[in-house]
């Protein structure tokens, strides 16, 4: 932990950085599963607003 001190002798303490690393690209069957994922969920909302519209 890394701590300094003020002139009147109050500590301040500060946390310890965490190593920096790159996110790596998606392969290409992440990539497809995120594409399935955003069609059902697109799949919900839109059937969630025809419920919606329907019952009103």
């Amino acid at each position: 932990m890394y701590t300094t001190t003020n002139e009147d002798g109050i500590l301040n303490n500060y946390a310890a950085e965490p190593k920096m690393y790159y996110a790596e690209y998606p392969a290409i069957w992440e990539q497809r599963k995120y594409v399935l994922q955003g069609l059902f969920a697109t799949s919900i909302v839109t059937a969630l607003i025809l419920v919606g519209f329907s019952v009103s």
